[in-house]
């Protein structure tokens, strides 16, 4: 890693940060603070940050203001939103954190409901390629190949029984009315400024479930909330979304369960890749908070009993 550079006028120190391969950087200088990002072509989407972060301020989500780009060097400048993130929070007594969630679910959901809508989301070319069965099959098996496989050892012939279960759900979750979703949101994805919430981090921006990333932040494994917090946050995005004292439709929370055992299959997909195949081995330390997780979903899940079998000796 390069040395941190100071001088009188201008410092800039190396962020470490999350398990992208991006490098980041924050400049100070003349009184003012800038991220700089500098990205390579191992992942796509991460030329359409800009993009995809001018779309999002035109429909009210905030997100950092970008102030240069050069797609061609994979360089870009941005607004320094500060480094309190929601997980830096994570300690705080219930009543400060809840107000702080609150808002990041107030964000949510203008995601949510405003993206989608917005005159020429459907022909964006910048979204990451649409949830679809394909793409929580995928999920299902880097959790199998990268997470039971790798980490654990199981054999591909203990896990076979349960796929095509799995894949019905696929098949299923495809089926359902989708929205734009930010698909990694987590509380290190959650920047707190003055009070108010900025999201990063979403070049993953996608036509999906807005249940995927409610079960993405509650059962998020870089911080534990309790099932009463998890309930009463819920409820307040369900508040917003169909009026207060409003509860669910009806199958909302078949389909949350179903959201989050893939949003958790895939955490612990990437956990068992960044820890193995890449040789960041501290990602191996949430392994055990995500299957913790997986586990307490899997039985409101009809048909999983061999996959449940399979995790409880883990």
């Amino acid at each position: 890693m390069a040395s941190p550079l100071h001088s009188r006028a201008v410092s800039v120190l190396p962020i470490e940060k999350g398990g992208s391969g991006r490098k980041f950087w924050r400049i100070h200088v003349g009184g003012q603070s800038l991220i700089l990002v500098r990205y390579g072509e191992d992942r796509p989407e991460n030329k359409h940050y800009v993009a995809i972060a001018r779309f999002l301020a035109s429909v009210g989500v905030r997100v950092p203001v970008t102030h240069f780009h050069d797609e061609t060097e994979g360089l870009i400048i941005m607004e320094d939103a500060g480094e309190t993130d929601l997980w830096s929070r994570r300690h705080d007594p219930w009543p400060q954190r809840r107000a702080l969630y609150q808002r990041t679910l107030d964000q949510a959901l203008i995601l949510h409901t405003q993206a989608h809508r917005a005159p020429g989301a459907d022909s964006l070319t910048i979204l990451q390629p649409v949830f679809d069965a394909a793409l929580y099959r995928w999920e299902q098996d880097y959790f199998f190949e990268h997470c039971l496989g790798r980490h654990f050892g199981l054999a591909e012939k203990d896990c076979a029984p349960v796929k095509p279960r799995l894949h019905d759900i696929a098949g299923h979750l495809a089926q359902q009315p989708r929205c734009l979703v930010h698909r990694d949101f987590q509380s290190q994805n959650i920047i707190l400024r003055d009070g108010e919430v900025c999201l990063i981090d979403f070049q993953g921006l996608r036509p999906g479930l807005a249940h995927y990333d409610l079960a993405s932040l509650l059962l998020d494994t870089y911080v534990t909330l309790t099932p009463a917090e998890r309930e009463e946050l819920l409820a307040h995005y369900l508040s917003g979304l169909h009026g207060p004292g409003r509860h669910a439709a009806p199958g909302f929370r078949a389909l949350y369960d179903l959201c989050a055992m893939q949003r958790l299959m895939q955490a612990l997909g990437a956990y068992g890749k960044l820890g193995h195949t890449d040789g960041r081995t501290p990602f191996l330390d949430h392994i055990p908070a995500a299957l913790h997780s997986l586990r307490e979903i899997l039985p409101a899940i009809p048909g999983l009993d061999h996959l449940s079998a399979l995790l409880a000796p883990l």
